[in-house]
C-alpha cells in the first residue's frame, strides 16, 4: 500500500510537525564573506549581515509552509562550538595533525575533533535567548532552537579531558553539565523558546567498531557509556521545563536503550542510504514517542523521487504508527558553516519536497 494511501492521520499541532528540518541550513555568500572579513580582523558589518540573512532564511521557511523557524544557525561557526564557549573555556575542536582510526583509507575518518576542558562548566548567561528573541521578532511560527548535546564535550576526550587540568572529580563535572544545560533550557522558556533539538553526536556512534576501539583504547567500554551518556541526558531532561517539547538528532544508535531508557520525546534519524540499516530498529520504539524520518539527503545534489519516499514512510508504518511519524533531511546542510557540497537551489528544493511529501501523506506540514 503506497504512503499516500494512508492519509488519516492528524495535522501535527506541536513538534514533531510533520515536515521537518534539522535546523543548520547553507549560509549565504554575502554571509561568509562578511565572516571571513571579521575572522581576519578586518572591519566587519557581520551582526547586520547574521540579521539579513537570517531574515530572509525566516522567509525561505515560511514560504516553503514549515510551522516552526530556525535561524539557520548563521551565526555559529558549527553546530556546536558557540555553545560550549559560552560556558568556560572549552571547545571540540580538531587538533592540527591529528587523526582519527580510519583516517587516509576511503571512506576513512579524516581529522577528528576532541574536547578541551580549560575550566570548570559554568552557566553565567542566556546563550540562546536572543536567537529565540530575533525569530520571534520576525515570525509568527514556532521558534526552533538547536544545541549540542550534553555528553559530547565528555565523548570527545573521556575522563582524561575531564581530569586534564579543571576538574578533579568526574562527578562534579556532570553535576556542573547537568546544572549549565538546565539553566540553559529554562532560560530559553523564559524567552518564549518551547521547541529544543538536541544534537547529540555522541550515541549515534557507538554502534561503529571503529569508535568502540578507540573508546577501548582509552579505557572506556561502549555499552557501559551508553548507560552513563542516557542518565546524565535524563537528568537534564527531568529538570527542563515541562511544557518544552525536546528531540534529539542522531545518525544511528543502539535502539533498544535510546528508544526506551532514554526519557527524549521524540528522535530525529537518519535514513537516507543503506548504510543506515532497515527500519526493524524502530519497532522498539514505544507508542507514545514519535520519530522524524532523515528520508533526504543533505550531502548531494541530486534531488529525492517523491514517489520513492513515500514508499519509504509506507515501510515504516510496518513498525511506527503513522501519526507517529514525520519527515526531514537526514542532517543539517551546514553543520560547519563551511556548508555541504550542493547549492542554495538544490537546498531549497529538497526542502520544498519535504513540505511537499507531508502535503500529500498527512494533509499538512
Amino acid at each position: 500500500m503506497c504512503a499516500r494511501k494512508l492519509v488519516s492521520a492528524a495535522v501535527a499541532a506541536k513538534p514533531p510537525f510533520r515536515a521537518e528540518h534539522i535546523g543548520s541550513l547553507l549560509r549565504p555568500a554575502q554571509l561568509l564573506r562578511e565572516r571571513a572579513r571579521f575572522a581576519n580582523g578586518e572591519m566587519a558589518a557581520l551582526a547586520a549581515a547574521e540579521d539579513a540573512a537570517i531574515a530572509e532564511v525566516i522567509r525561505l521557511q515560511e514560504r516553503l509552509g514549515f510551522k516552526f523557524v530556525t535561524d539557520g544557525e548563521f551565526r555559529r561557526r558549527s553546530y556546536h562550538s558557540f555553545f560550549y564557549a559560552a560556558l568556560g573555556r572549552l571547545r571540540i575542536d580538531t587538533i592540527g595533525g591529528v587523526e582519527a582510526v580510519g583516517a587516509g583509507r576511503q571512506g576513512g575518518r579524516g581529522a577528528q575533533p576532541v574536547a578541551i576542558i580549560g575550566s570548570h562548566v559554568q552557566w553565567t548567561g542566556p546563550i540562546n535567548a536572543a536567537d529565540v528573541s530575533f525569530l520571534k521578532s520576525h515570525s509568527d511560527r514556532w521558534p526552533k532552537i538547536t544545541i549540542p548535546g550534553p555528553c559530547a564535550l565528555h565523548f570527545r576526550g573521556g575522563d582524561a579531558a575531564v581530569l586534564a587540568s579543571a576538574y578533579r572529580d568526574v562527578d562534579q563535572f556532570w553535576s556542573d553539565i547537568v546544572e549549565a544545560f538546565t539553566r540553559e533550557l529554562h532560560a530559553l522558556a523564559e524567552a518564549g523558546c518551547r521547541y529544543v533539538q538536541i544534537d547529540e553526536t555522541a550515541f549515534a556512534k557507538f554502534g561503529d567498531p571503529q569508535v568502540q576501539a578507540v573508546l577501548a583504547a582509552r579505557g572506556d567500554d561502549w555499552s557501559t557509556l551508553i548507560d552513563k551518556y542516557i542518565a546524565v541526558t535524563n537528568r537534564v531532561l527531568a529538570a527542563a521545563p515541562k511544557d518544552m517539547h525536546i528531540g534529539m538528532h542522531l545518525c544511528r544508535g543502539v535502539a533498544e536503550r535510546l528508544f526506551n531508557a532514554l526519557a527524549i520525546q521524540f528522535y530525529f534519524l537518519e535514513y537516507d542510504t543503506p548504510r543506515a540499516g532497515s527500519f526493524t530498529p524502530l519497532s522498539f520504539v514505544p507508542k507514545h514517542k514519535s520519530v522524524v524520518l532523515g528520508l533526504v539527503s543533505t550531502k548531494v545534489p541530486e534531488l529525492e523521487d517523491k514517489a520513492t519516499l513515500e514508499r519509504r514512510v509506507d515501510e515504516a508504518t510496518q513498525f511506527v504508527a503513522l501519526d507517529c511519524l514525520a519527515i526531514s533531511p537526514q542532517c543539517g546542510f551546514a553543520s560547519l558553516e563551511t556548508g555541504n557540497p550542493l547549492s542554495g537551489e538544490a537546498q531549497n528544493r529538497k526542502l520544498e519536497l519535504v513540505c511537499d511529501l507531508a502535503r500529500d501523506i498527512w494533509g499538512g506540514t
